[in-house]
C-alpha cells in the first residue's frame, strides 16, 4: 500500500477541521505529492500533466533547479526571516528588476504575501493619494478574498458580504461573450465601455474618485478578454477627473499574455500602479504592487510588513524572474498558447457544447453551454474536469456562472506536452459534447 494511503480519509479529516466554503475539485479530490517540469504525481501514484499551475503560480513549473537552489542557499543561511525592519539584500534586488520591468516613472515597490493583500495596499495607497474612498471595479471582476478586496470584486459568487470600506461603482468592460453589449464590434465596444465609465462617474460619484482597478484579462471571471485598447480609452476618461488606473496582473503578470510582459500593456497604457502575486513566486507566498513614487509614499502613517518581501521569498521569486526572463518564456507562451488556442477552436466547431474559446498566450478559457447552444452550463464545465482527470490532465474551472474552463499551464511548457494537452482536451470536450446532445 502507498506511504499515502487514503487519499478518502484525508478527506474526512479535510472537512472536519477545515471551513467547507473551502472549494475542492473533482468528485474524488486529489492529494499532489510530488512534481517535476510540468507533470505532478498524486498520493496514490498517478500522474498529471498540469494546465492549471495551482491556479496560474507554478509558472516556471516543479522542481526547478535554479529556484529550489536560490531558495536552499537562503535556508542553508540560517535566516529565514527578519521583516522589513532589517535590509534584505534580495528584496531590494528584486524590487529594482520589478521597478525597471513595469515602465512606471520613478516606480516604487511593496511587497505583500498574496494578490489579495497587494490590491488591499493599492486601495489603501489610492484612497489616502486622493482623500477618496470611492472606487471604480468592472463587473465580473474578482480582486481578492478579504473585505475590501471582495468589495471591488464584481462577481456575486465570489462576494460572500455586501459590506465594504470603500464605495464601489461598476462600469462594463470585463465580458464579451454576454451582456447588451456583447454584438458590438471591438471599436463600438470601446465606445460603449467609454460611454458608460464616464456616466457612472457622473452619475454615482461625487466625481472625485480615488481609482478604477481592472484586470487586464478577468480570471476568476472565466479568461474573458476585453478588446485591445479598451483600458487606454478608458484611461482618457480617467485622466479628466484625475483618477488614477491600477491594473490587478495577479494573473496577467509575468509574460503569460504571451504578447506583453504585462497585460495592461495590449492597451497602450501605463497604469499610475500595478499589482502582482502568483506566477513571480513559482509557488512562494509573495505579492506586491509596483507605483509611482509619488503615490507609493503618500501614507503618512507607519506601516511595515511583517512578512512581505522575507528573505525566503524574495530569493526565490528573484530566481524564477530570472529564469523567466533568461529562457524569454513570454515568447515560449506566445508560441504554445496560439498552438492550443487555435487547436480548441478547430474542436470547438466540431462540438456545440463549446460556446467560446478565448485568451491570449498560456491563459486560455474554455465557455461551455448547454443544448441550446447559449445557456451556461456549469455541469458540462464540471464533467470536462472530471474527463480530463481521468486521461491525466489537470484543468481549472471559473467563470461567473461557473461554466468555463480555466487552462494556464507553466510557462515552460513544450510543444509535445501541448500537443499532448490538446489531444486530451479533444477527447474529454467530445465526451462532454456527446452527453450535452443525449
Amino acid at each position: 500500500m502507498p506511504e499515502h494511503a487514503s487519499e478518502h480519509d484525508l478527506l474526512q479529516r479535510h472537512r472536519a477541521v477545515l471551513p467547507k466554503w473551502l472549494s475542492l475539485y473533482y468528485a474524488d479530490p486529489i492529494e499532489i505529492v510530488s512534481g517535476q517540469g510540468r507533470r505532478v504525481v498524486d498520493s496514490q501514484g498517478r500522474e498529471y500533466l498540469d494546465f492549471f499551475a495551482g491556479i496560474l503560480t507554478n509558472a516556471i513549473g516543479y522542481d526547478i533547479p535554479e529556484i529550489s537552489d536560490a531558495v536552499r542557499a537562503q535556508v542553508d543561511s540560517g535566516v529565514l526571516h527578519t521583516s522589513t525592519l532589517y535590509l534584505i539584500r534580495k528584496q531590494v534586488e528584486l524590487a529594482e528588476k520589478i521597478a525597471e520591468l513595469s515602465g512606471i516613472p520613478d516606480a516604487k515597490v511593496f511587497f505583500t504575501n498574496s494578490g489579495t493583500e497587494a490590491n488591499e495596499a493599492a486601495l489603501l495607497l489610492a484612497t489616502q493619494y486622493r482623500s477618496s474612498n470611492q472606487v471604480l471595479a468592472l463587473r465580473n471582476s474578482y480582486h481578492g478574498r478579504t473585505f475590501a478586496a471582495m468589495g471591488i470584486t464584481g462577481n456575486r459568487g465570489w462576494s460572500a458580504s455586501s459590506l465594504s470600506p470603500v464605495k464601489v461603482s461598476y462600469v462594463h468592460g470585463g465580458h464579451r461573450l454576454r451582456g447588451p453589449f456583447a454584438a458590438y464590434s471591438d471599436a463600438d465596444y470601446i465606445a460603449a465601455c467609454v460611454e458608460d465609465l464616464r456616466e457612472v462617474i457622473e452619475v454615482t460619484t461625487s466625481g472625485d474618485v480615488a481609482c478604477m482597478i481592472a484586470e487586464p484579462i478577468q480570471g476568476v471571471g472565466g479568461f474573458t478578454v476585453p478588446p485591445d485598447g479598451l483600458f487606454g480609452a478608458m484611461k482618457e476618461v480617467l485622466d479628466e477627473y484625475g483618477i488614477l488606473l491600477v491594473s490587478d496582473e495577479v494573473q496577467t503578470g509575468w509574460g503569460r499574455t504571451g504578447e506583453h510582459f504585462w497585460g495592461i500593456q495590449a492597451h497602450g497604457v501605463v497604469p499610475d500602479a500595478m499589482t502582482f502575486a502568483k506566477g513571480l513566486g513559482n509557488g512562494l507566498a509573495i505579492g506586491g504592487i509596483v507605483a509611482r513614487g509619488d503615490l507609493m509614499d503618500c501614507l503618512t502613517a507607519n506601516s511595515i510588513s511583517t512578512f512581505g518581501g522575507n528573505p525566503i521569498s524574495t530569493a526565490g521569486a528573484k530566481a524564477a524572474l530570472d529564469y523567466l526572463l533568461d529562457k524569454d518564456l513570454q515568447a515560449n507562451a506566445a508560441k504554445l498558447g496560439s498552438m492550443l488556442i487555435n487547436g480548441l477552436r478547430d474542436v470547438s466547431g466540431e462540438h456545440p457544447v463549446v460556446a467560446d474559446v478565448r485568451g491570449k498566450g498560456l491563459m486560455i478559457g474554455i465557455e461551455l453551454v448547454g443544448p441550446d447552444g447559449r445557456s451556461p452550463s456549469p455541469a458540462a464545465a464540471s464533467r470536462l474536469l472530471e474527463e480530463t482527470k481521468s486521461r491525466g490532465l489537470l484543468v481549472g474551472k471559473g467563470g461567473l456562472r461557473n461554466n468555463v474552463v480555466r487552462l494556464a499551464p507553466p510557462l515552460t511548457l513544450t510543444e509535445d506536452e501541448a500537443e499532448e494537452g490538446l489531444a486530451i482536451l479533444t477527447e474529454s470536450i467530445a465526451t462532454v459534447d456527446k452527453e450535452n446532445k443525449a
